[in-house]
C-alpha cells in the first residue's frame, strides 16, 4: 500500500481499532502519530511502533475539546512538517437503553466524542489540507450509520451524522487534492463490543446468529481498509463508505 512517509494522526488509537491502524499504517511505512485521550496507552502503541521498526509519536487529545484537536493538529505540523492523513476513530458507545430510557447525559456524552469530535478534527485537518494543497480523511463510522440499531439511539444518531459528514466534506473539497472517505464496521472485536456482550450475555449469540460469516470482524481487517482508503492505490475515490460487516448488511 503507498502510504510510504505520509504523516498520519490516528485518534483513539490507544487501543482497539485505532490501536490496529496505526500499527498497520507503520508497517506500510507511515510515520504515525498516535492520539487517545489516555496518553499512557498512546504511548505504549507508539512504543511498539518504534520497536518494531517504525516512527512514532504519542500525543493526548479529548476529540471533544477544540483546544485539545487544535494543540494535536499543530504539534503534528510543529514536528514533522505537514499532515497527510487523519483517520478520525476516536469514539464511545452509549449506555443500551430504549430512546425514551435514555439519558440527556449520555446523550451528550456520545454526541460530543462521536460527532462533534469527527466535525473538529475534520475541520482543522482540513485547513492544514488547505495549505498544503492535498490530504486525506478517512472516518470511522459504523453499521450503526447505515441501518437501524435499536437501544442505541445516541450512538446511531453520530455514526449516521458521521457518514453524512464525510460525503458533504468529500463533495466541498473533491477539486482540492483533498479526498474524503469512510470505513463502516459491523460487529467487531473491540471494547464496545465487551461492554455490550457484559451488559447483555444473551447478545453474543444473538449477534452471530445475524451475521452471515458466523464471526466478528477483526480489528486487522478494518485497519487493512483504513490502510488502504488512506493510500495512493485509491486516488479516484471520495465520499465513499466501504462497509465490512461479515455480511451483515445483506
Amino acid at each position: 500500500m503507498e502510504v510510504k512517509n505520509k504523516i498520519v494522526i490516528i485518534t483513539g488509537a490507544g487501543s482497539g481499532i485505532g490501536k490496529a491502524t496505526a500499527i498497520h499504517f507503520a508497517k506500510y511505512g507511515a510515520i504515525v502519530v498516535v492520539s487517545d485521550i489516555d496518553l499512557e496507552s498512546a504511548k505504549k502503541v507508539a512504543e511498539e511502533i518504534v520497536t518494531n521498526g517504525g516512527t512514532s509519536r504519542p500525543i493526548k487529545a479529548n476529540v471533544a475539546k477544540f483546544e485539545e484537536v487544535e494543540n494535536l493538529i499543530n504539534k503534528t505540523v510543529e514536528e514533522f512538517g505537514r499532515l497527510d492523513v487523519i483517520v478520525n476513530n476516536a469514539g464511545i458507545g452509549p449506555n443500551l437503553l430504549r430512546t425514551h430510557e435514555s439519558s440527556l447525559k449520555d446523550w451528550d456524552r456520545v454526541i460530543a466524542v462521536n460527532q462533534t469530535g469527527v466535525f473538529y478534527c475534520m475541520k482543522l485537518a482540513l485547513v492544514q489540507f488547505l495549505k498544503q494543497g492535498a490530504g486525506n480523511i478517512v472516518n470511522i463510522a459504523s453499521l450503526a450509520g447505515l441501518k437501524a440499531s435499536p437501544n442505541n439511539i445516541s450512538y446511531s444518531a453520530s455514526k449516521f451524522a458521521v457518514v453524512g459528514m464525510t460525503k458533504s466534506a468529500a463533495m466541498e473539497y473533491a477539486t482540492k487534492n483533498i479526498r474524503v472517505n469512510a470505513v463502516c464496521p459491523g460487529y467487531t472485536e473491540s471494547a464496545l463490543l465487551d461492554q455490550l456482550i457484559a451488559a447483555k450475555p444473551e447478545m453474543d449469540a444473538i449477534l452471530r446468529s445475524v451475521i452471515p460469516m458466523k464471526r466478528y470482524g477483526k480489528a486487522e481487517e478494518i485497519a487493512e481498509a483504513a490502510v488502504w482508503l488512506a493510500s495512493d492505490n485509491t486516488k479516484f475515490m471520495t465520499g465513499q463508505t466501504i462497509t465490512l460487516d461479515g455480511g451483515t448488511s445483506l
